[in-house]
């Protein structure tokens, strides 16, 4: 990548990481807010990639049904969220046909977001573990990138995108890994080995979240989600493994609560 587009994606992404993180740790209400901005703008990305044979009113209801979910969680709780993004998916799908990708769009967008604002909101652990997540994968994201691109090596998945590699999968295990032991331990947590194993498998997670969007970009013929951000591409470009992440931490969080503040 020619120096001019590093410095520029390297001042992009500091430029976005950095009031993400901030308000990630003032809390409500700037980080419901934030999100739910996050979520219509995804919506109108994952229209824009995947909604060409539906009308402007399909990607309208999409971002609607997302943000009206994400405000359910800040002021209701998870529960009526959820509820009101399977009432809010039943309505794309008989709004569009049953079109499968307005359906998985709702989904796979409404989900994590309405998630993400559950783990935030938890009084006791919730700062933590939603700063913890944001580091950890955008470690991943960074260690990838520069082994991949000082490595090289054999390719990870040609066929659904050719520039990464297993060295680069490497470099993001290590880096989300020692990333989530410096966090335990800036926090008082005494158990690296735990928060180490956490971060790698998470940064697992995110390459398997970064692989499906490239498949699916594939699959639509498109580079990026929109030109949004200088050197990046769309917002969903930036968060796809974030999606799957928030997810399985979620999941995790809401089988066994408080499981990352003992653990790590």
């Amino acid at each position: 990548m020619p120096v001019p587009t590093v410095v520029t994606r390297t001042l992009a992404g500091l430029a976005l990481g950095l009031p993400v993180l901030m308000i990630a740790w003032l809390g409500t209400p700037a980080f419901e807010v934030m999100v739910a901005l996050a979520a219509g703008i995804l919506a109108r990305e994952w229209f824009g990639m995947t909604g060409s044979d539906q009308s402007p009113r399909s990607g309208l209801l999409l971002g609607c049904v997302v943000v009206i979910a994400v405000a359910a969680a800040a002021g209701f709780g998870v529960a009526v969220a959820l509820a009101a993004l399977a009432l809010g998916t039943t309505l794309v799908v008989l709004a569009t046909g049953g079109a499968p990708w307005m359906t998985l769009g709702t989904l796979y967008i409404g989900l994590p977001c309405v998630a993400l604002v559950w783990l935030r909101n938890d009084p006791a652990t919730g700062r933590d573990i939603v700063l913890w997540l944001l580091l950890v994968v955008w470690a991943s994201d960074i260690g990838a990138y520069a082994a991949g691109r000082l490595i090289g090596g054999p390719k990870l998945a040609p066929a659904i995108s050719p520039n990464k590699t297993w060295a680069g999968l490497a470099g993001g295990i290590g880096a989300a890994a020692a990333t989530s032991v410096v966090f335990a331990a800036t926090m008082g947590g005494a158990h690296a080995l735990t928060a180490a194993i956490f971060g790698a498998l998470l940064a697992v997670v995110a390459q398997l979240g970064d692989l499906g969007e490239s498949w699916i970009k594939r699959r639509f013929g498109v580079k990026d989600a929109s030109q949004l951000i200088p050197g990046h591409g769309g917002l969903l470009d930036r968060v796809d493994a974030l999606l799957v992440v928030i997810v399985v931490v979620a999941s995790i969080a809401a089988a066994d609560e408080g499981a990352f503040t003992r653990w790590l």
